[in-house]
């Protein structure tokens, strides 16, 4: 069977996305672990997951013009190299600090590679298959999901923390060979605009500040953090509107639709993504279940919504896509309005029910939503809006996570996270919980505002 140069786009993009969220989504089961090893309390002990995510969303806009500048394919080869370097590292660490510095390194790579493989996937593939070819691509994605947690679940019960990052290894070797060898290529939107620095640090140094800030709110310095994030990216926001050249331009978001589909995906990413958290707190230490145990149970979400999601994009060809958006918002609400009341007695059903409902929810939101931001802007600004829909699903999952530690610490302190303290870890979750609704049904309004807006291609 012979491939086509477009075929191998999506392939590449498919295991690209695959891989990138695998140790994500699957460090999760192996965090109880590193955090014993290394001595981390429950603060600390949820930036192994956060300061990734973290680095994502620092270099997800400045990684949206250097692909459009050098070329979306350089782009994807030098993050994937990062990422498979950070790995190594991370295997090699001997210390927490050592390990969060390769964590945040991983992050980096992952957000080149996140904006890159999108875009190239948008300017490559023919308009009438861009939605199937979107719905494949988050497909990988979804599909990292379901197996993460059970193949990280059995390599952290069985052979360690470390092996999540051995498995990795040769797929990422493999997808950087079919990037130089099969996929002759490139794709340059920006090649003679000059690199914005002054924006990205305005960026770079507000989102950081922002979201530690938001982390550690209950403290003095961790309000001063916001404002002073807050007022980086107004100057931000401010400055992109003057340059010839800009890190990203603004003046997409005059477009309802790019704008608002934005929102939804900020909101929906915001109240969703500490929900696998939650439940592998509630399994490890509310109900003492081992790693491989809790990760058997974790992969129901994912694999509804791997099912869900090239069906989704099937359907944002036909249909509306921000009103499939909004129908899965409204459906991932109800997961958790059921999750507020998840404690120790809390039947296992109805949290297999809870995680169903959260992946038909998010199944439907994600490919639609996706679509509809990619779709409502002009041919050369496609790496822009990958980095924008990148941007707000990073952080997002930041938030969410930054979220659940502002919780933890204030109702735990700085105690190491154990099934002595269970009740407290109900407590801080339910709270949690609460606060998620709330984001989740503004992700809802958010989806429908554009509906009745025009795409505008007058940047």
């Amino acid at each position: 069977m012979k491939f086509d140069s477009e075929t191998y786009v999506v392939f590449v993009a498919f295991i690209t996305a695959f891989f990138g969220v695998f140790l994500s989504a699957g460090i999760v089961l192996g965090v109880p672990s590193i955090a014993s090893e290394f001595g981390m309390n429950n603060v600390l002990q949820n930036w192994i997951t956060t300061i990734a995510l973290l680095a994502v969303a620092v270099f997800t806009l400045p990684a949206g013009q250097i692909s459009g500048k050098y070329g979306v394919k350089k782009s994807l080869i030098v993050g994937m190299a990062i990422f498979l370097l950070a790995s190594v590292g991370a295997c090699l660490s001997i210390s927490k600090e050592m390990f969060l510095i390769f964590r945040a390194l991983q992050g980096i790579g992952i957000g080149f590679s996140n904006v890159s493989s999108m875009a190239m996937v948008v300017q490559a593939v023919k308009p009438q298959n861009r939605g199937k070819s979107l719905g494949f691509t988050v497909t990988g994605v979804y599909l990292a999901g379901s197996l993460s947690p059970v193949f990280c679940g059995f390599l952290v019960h069985n052979f360690g923390w470390r092996s999540m990052f051995y498995f990795v290894f040769p797929f990422l070797v493999l997808c950087l060979i079919l990037m130089i060898l099969k996929i002759p290529g490139e794709w340059k939107t920006y090649e003679g605009n000059k690199i914005d620095a002054v924006g990205y640090a305005l960026y770079g140094i507000g989102i950081l500040a922002f979201i530690y800030g938001f982390t550690n709110l209950m403290k003095t310095y961790g309000v001063i953090c916001i404002i002073i994030g807050i007022i980086l990216l107004i100057a931000f926001g401010y400055y992109e509107l003057k340059v010839d050249s800009p890190a990203f331009n603004m003046r997409l978001f005059g477009n309802m639709k790019f704008t608002s589909s934005n929102i939804a995906a900020l909101c929906s990413y915001l109240a969703i993504a500490a929900i696998t958290t939650i439940l592998n707190y509630h399994f490890q230490y509310v109900r003492g279940w081992n790693a491989q145990m809790s990760g058997l149970i974790l992969i129901v979400t994912p694999i509804i919504m791997a099912i869900m999601a090239p069906n989704a994009g099937k359907l944002s060809d036909r249909i509306h896509p921000q009103k499939l958006a909004a129908i899965g918002m409204g459906i991932a609400t109800v997961t958790l309005v059921i999750l507020i009341f998840l404690d120790a007695d809390m039947p296992l059903y109805l949290i297999v029910i809870a995680m169903i409902l959260q992946g038909i929810g998010m199944g439907l939101f994600t490919t639609p939503n996706t679509n509809a931001i990619m779709s409502s802007v002009p041919p050369n600004e496609t790496p822009n809006a990958s980095a924008a829909q990148s941007a707000m699903r990073t952080i997002g999952q930041t938030m969410s996570l930054g979220l659940l530690t502002l919780v933890f610490a204030w109702i735990m302190g700085s105690l190491k996270l154990s099934s002595q303290y269970s009740a407290m870890i109900v407590q801080s979750s339910q709270l949690v919980s609460i606060i998620c609704t709330a984001i989740c049904i503004v992700a809802v309004f958010a989806s429908l505002v554009g509906i009745k807006s025009k795409d505008s291609f007058n940047f």
